[in-house]
């Protein structure tokens, strides 16, 4: 009866587990879905601005130097195109392993996706990336996180405001840090202390009639929970929010700093 008994429970846990990876990956890719109008109208800009130069290359009268400079500009257009669809394979299928990364070059693959769904809502953004600032995390479930806080963010500023991305290192408690500060509409006490469960939301549809399902941050939790680190929050009602992701740093940053 004991075999039994724990071979159901395994079974189960093992369940459980399949579930969760499911949810995750479903939460993922809807978070990519959320900003892919925005992705798709970046790639248009992209595609113009390489039609336009090379069209400008072919004129009789281009001279070599404005041949060159129009050959630069696709170029750089070219990358900046293969750069978002990297970000947008990488957050679909992604590799599952822990990984030595650098927080600012997230940060950064995270805006290319997101930013246009930012401006698209007037919403400005001020990085604050100082350098190399290193965790061993699995990469893509820390953009979805971050995907996700900047989405928030975004639907809690109805008329547009400022997001403040900033990564910094806690050489004292050991830990890599990034932060995510909105202008946004703030949430009371009651409602700050609900926000990471399951099915809870304070969201409204907004313009593309989206509202919330209230998963997003509880699976954000989980996600950092995993990476043996911790998600803080402090807002207050008309006064914005800052959403704070702590995560162990990677050792050897730790003794290049010290």
């Amino acid at each position: 009866m004991r075999v039994a008994s724990e071979s159901l429970e395994s079974s189960a846990q093992e369940e459980i587990s399949w579930l969760k990876d499911q949810l995750l990956k479903a939460q993922r890719l809807s978070t990519v879905g959320t900003v892919a109008s925005g992705v798709a109208h970046e790639f248009n800009n992209i595609l113009t601005s390489i039609l336009n130069h090379a069209k400008m290359a072919q004129k009789p009268t281009a001279t070599p130097e404005s041949k060159d400079q129009s050959l630069e500009k696709i170029v750089a257009a070219s990358q900046r195109a293969a750069a978002i669809v990297h970000g947008m394979l990488g957050m679909a299928r992604g590799s599952m392993r822990r990984e030595n990364t650098d927080l600012c070059k997230l940060v950064e693959e995270v805006l290319l996706l997101g930013g246009k769904d930012l401006s698209k809502y007037r919403v400005t953004v001020e990085k604050v990336l100082p350098g190399p600032v290193m965790a061993e995390v699995i990469a893509i479930q820390i953009e979805q996180v971050l995907l996700n806080l900047l989405i928030n963010a975004r639907q809690a500023m109805k008329n547009g405001g400022k997001i403040r991305i900033e990564v910094r290192e806690n050489q004292a408690m050991g830990l890599a840090e990034i932060s995510v500060t909105d202008s946004g509409c703030g949430m009371t006490p009651e409602e700050l202390g609900h926000i990471f469960d399951p099915f809870f939301t304070t969201k409204t549809p907004d313009a593309d009639n989206l509202g919330g399902t209230g998963l997003g941050l509880s699976i954000c939790r989980e996600i950092i929970d995993q990476h043996h680190g911790r998600i803080r929050v402090q807002s207050a009602k008309g006064q914005g929010s800052i959403f704070t992701l702590k995560l162990p740093a990677h050792q050897q940053t730790l003794r290049q700093a010290a």
